[in-house]
């Protein structure tokens, strides 16, 4: 293959350009976490968690949830931090 001068810095730069991309991806990867849940839910309870998002929406039912695990592990803690 011919290749001017100009074609052969475009080339040179392009490829450069290449190897940060796959150097980011490269980093990206090795820095990568596995993303694993806090809670294992049954699979009822995943069910009926899937139908009320589809109801009331994901934001509305997040908001819920939350909410009842909060006051669920309030009252399950002590303010010391111990397990009752």
């Amino acid at each position: 293959m011919k290749v001017t001068d100009q074609e052969k810095e475009q080339l040179s730069t392009a490829i450069d350009k290449m190897n940060e991309g796959l150097d980011a991806f490269i980093l990206l990867y090795n820095e990568a976490e596995k993303d694993e849940p806090l809670i294992k839910y049954e699979d009822e309870t995943a069910d009926i968690i899937k139908q009320a998002i589809e109801q009331y929406g994901e934001e509305s039912i997040n908001q819920k949830l939350n909410a009842i695990i909060k006051e669920i592990l309030s009252f399950s803690l002590l303010k010391d931090g111990e397990k009752t």
